[in-house]
């Protein structure tokens, strides 16, 4: 009978390799880091070199070519320093463009806001006053809060692009202007929707029914108007339901007010049923007061 003895792993082996594996990861990650630090070292030192330059054409030249590869932290830089030198000289304007975008595109909204501004200020006939008027615009709308937040740079992003459209009918721009026009009505829509339902929740009914008009009237167009229209009607409900006995009947009365409004103005919509049950139980609530008043008279 023959013997067959087990293989016995070779641990030791496997561990060396994975080891020296691991090792040689590390140098490489070492000297990846090295070349990078040395590379960023020596973009520094070059732009270091070209800022105490005293040669403005070739500053410029330098500013415009960091400009060209996207490195707008070096060309803002060289631009700034240019900038009192070149004023009234026939490179201004394109250093003052270059130099809002440069801040544009570092995401540095307000500077860029102001540049734009002022660009259009310094250079009002020129052929890029329409671009730079619809740059500052879209600066706003860059600066857009999430709803929860406080939107007066939405709503001040709204008015720029409409001043824009007005003042250039023909532009090619015009139809993004109005995208984001809707985008930001949208988001002031869903803004003040946040705000009716809160003072829902809160069970502050007559505060809600307030709100949730006003966000009728404030977006008539808006594809939600009925649902908006009913949470008014439930939202006076619910305030003539908690209200004193002396109270109620006029304000069940409102009720059948806002519910006759929703089927004059939505007949079609499908929550008419929603509020025919309103304003079946507002009438039963206002007959079953008024028995009570004879009851009492009586």
């Amino acid at each position: 009978m023959v013997n067959i003895e087990p293989i016995k792993p070779r641990f030791g082996g496997v561990f060396l390799y994975l080891t020296n594996l691991l090792n040689l990861q590390a140098s490489m990650r070492g000297i990846l880091l090295l070349v990078m630090g040395m590379f960023l070292l020596s973009g520094c030192s070059k732009f270091s070199k070209v800022q105490k330059s005293t040669d403005y054409n070739y500053k410029l030249r330098m500013a415009d070519q960091y400009f060209a590869k996207k490195k707008y932290n070096f060309a803002q830089q060289l631009y700034e320093e240019l900038f009192p030198l070149l004023k009234g000289n026939d490179k201004f304007e394109n250093v003052y463009y270059n130099f809002a975008y440069c801040a544009f595109y570092q995401r540095d909204w307000m500077n860029a806001e102001n540049l734009f501004k002022g660009f259009t200020e310094v250079f009002p006939t020129s052929k890029r006053a329409e671009e730079m008027e619809y740059m500052r615009a879209l600066t706003y709308y860059k600066q857009s809060p999430k709803v929860e937040l406080d939107q007066t740079n939405t709503s001040r992003t709204i008015g720029l692009m409409q001043a824009f459209i007005n003042s250039h009918p023909g532009s090619a721009r015009n139809q993004e202007a109005t995208e984001i026009i809707d985008k930001c009505r949208t988001k002031l829509e869903l803004k003040e929707l946040k705000s009716a339902e809160l003072y829902f929740n809160l069970r502050q009914y007559k505060a809600a029914a307030i709100t949730f008009t006003g966000l009728m009237n404030d977006y008539p167009d808006s594809e939600k108007s009925d649902e908006y229209k009913l949470q008014v009607i439930r939202s006076y409900f619910e305030y003539a339901s908690m209200s004193i006995d002396e109270r109620k009947e006029e304000r069940f009365e409102k009720v059948l007010e806002e519910c006759n409004e929703f089927i004059d103005r939505f007949p079609q919509s499908k929550l008419i049923k929603d509020v025919t049950r309103f304003q079946d139980q507002s009438k039963n609530y206002i007959k079953s007061l008024k028995n009570e008043q004879v009851k009492t008279s009586a």
